[in-house]
């Protein structure tokens, strides 16, 4: 009966003691780095004198007051938040159809669709800037249909980049999809066509709902990935269409102000967490049956 007794809040304690440890390698990876950017941004900066001793909030009042900044923010959400939809609008049909394929297809479909993410990202979007650019694939493929000899660039542009970010990130709406439409039992589909109910209404009624949770989870991964995406902006938008990741950036590596670049990455990651904490209570709301 002692055994019996001691046995039981050892159990409970398992899973704390299995989880310390990653819990601790997170804390010591992720969350001293972020502290130490945050004391950081905490400090004010002088261009003969560099980073300065004292405890201020200027560089806040600068990123959230200045109309520039302003500018940089909204052009990184709305770029997001198109980039999220135009993945949905692509990743969730095709998902849709990969998870109606019989094997072998369905492998090697899966593997075309995850092989760009064994490619680096900046190899990939090096390609898109050979595409793009004033001498590349779109440029000559323009001219040879005849639609004007003056180069089409799509390079330092707000189009440019939003077609290599999804290009980049719609494999994991995919994942996303994919992986909430293998928990779906067939038979409920069959019951609504046997009920009358047509594919379409089977597909909006029945198959929509139930793979909601994965469209949910994978624009909100395409949604973070897009609004600190560094290389993709980097290469394709230039300094013309800079975005908050290339800003930092920016103020980290050629004005050498530290405290603004951390300022400008502790307001980036706080606007994310806010979306998409308030993003989740949305969903929570709207489709809490489904999450039941």
């Amino acid at each position: 009966m002692s055994d019996v007794a001691h046995a039981g809040p050892g159990s409970k304690s398992a899973p704390y003691w299995m989880t310390g440890p990653g819990v601790i390698f997170f804390i010591a990876l992720l969350g001293a780095p972020m502290i130490m950017t945050l004391l950081l941004s905490l400090h004010s900066y002088d261009f003969t004198l560099g980073i300065q001793n004292d405890w201020t909030l200027t560089n806040y009042i600068e990123v959230l007051g200045d109309p520039y900044f302003h500018k940089i923010f909204g052009r990184t959400f709305g770029l997001a938040l198109l980039v999220t939809v135009i993945c949905i609008a692509i990743g969730a049909p095709e998902a849709y159809v990969l998870s109606r394929l019989s094997n072998p297809w369905k492998s090697i479909f899966l593997l075309v669709v995850l092989g760009p993410l064994l490619i680096s990202v900046v190899v990939r979007t090096l390609g898109w800037a050979l595409f793009f650019g004033g001498n590349g694939v779109l440029t000559m493929t323009a001219q040879a249909l005849g639609f004007g000899e003056e180069p089409v660039s799509l390079m330092f542009t707000f189009s440019g980049m939003t077609i290599a970010l999804v290009h980049v990130l719609v494999p994991f709406m995919v994942i996303s999809v994919w992986a909430a439409l293998q928990k779906i039992d067939p038979q409920t589909e069959d019951a609504a066509l046997s009920l009358g109910a047509s594919k379409f209404t089977t597909l909006r009624r029945v198959t929509l709902p139930q793979a909601m949770p994965g469209i949910l989870s994978g624009s909100i991964i395409v949604f973070a990935l897009t609004a600190s995406a560094f290389a993709t902006p980097a290469i394709i938008g230039g300094r013309r269409m800079k975005v908050v990741a290339t800003a930092a950036y920016d103020e980290y590596l050629s004005t050498l102000n530290w405290p603004l670049g951390a300022t400008i990455a502790i307001v980036l990651l706080a606007a994310n967490i806010a979306i998409i904490i308030s993003y989740n209570q949305l969903v929570e709301r709207r489709f809490a049956k489904v999450f039941e």
